[in-house]
């Protein structure tokens, strides 16, 4: 049903139009853009060596469902902003999908095995599919972000690979 393909400024627009507000901006990428997002914010993240962005496909169509990025740091491979454009997509099985294609991309590409990803704790259908792959929540690692005079807690999830591997 989906593909993940190399992610460039063909699709940036894809993108900008389809976060559309700051609150959407941070759930989807964290602290690092500030909203709106722009060509120049996303062409200075996916210039770095170590961050690897991929355009999410329907295999039938060829449009563009959604976005996810891998960024490789010394210890682990962090899964991140992951989103499916389209609202009415979503709960639909097709981020399992993408985080099962990332995984499977690293495997393929790396020799990293210790994978993490953070997720907001509101976020709890998203929490479901990661626990569903086998991501489980790490209680000693937290992030908290601010905005709209809010406090948004980010969880710190992680996977190792080889287990993953021998469970699935």
């Amino acid at each position: 049903m989906i593909r993940l393909e190399k992610f460039d400024n063909f699709f940036y627009s894809e993108l900008i139009d389809s976060i559309e507000n700051a609150r959407e901006l941070l759930q989807f990428a964290g602290p690092e853009f500030i909203f709106p997002l722009t060509e120049e914010q996303i062409e200075k993240s996916i210039s770095d060596k170590n961050r690897i962005a991929f355009r999410v496909v329907n295999r039938f169509n060829d449009s563009t469902l959604g976005h996810c990025e891998i960024y490789f740091k010394e210890n682990f491979a962090n899964l991140g902003r992951i989103l499916i454009f389209d609202k009415t997509f979503r709960g639909k099985g097709i981020g399992k999908k993408i985080v099962i294609l990332l995984l499977a991309f690293i495997l393929e590409n790396s020799e990293q095995r210790n994978i993490e990803l953070n997720v907001f704790d509101f976020n709890i259908s998203a929490i479901k599919c990661y626990e569903s792959i086998g991501f489980v929540i790490n209680p000693d690692k937290k992030f908290v972000r601010e905005i709209d005079n809010e406090i948004w807690t980010a969880l710190n999830m992680n996977l190792n690979l080889d287990n993953w591997i021998n469970k699935y």
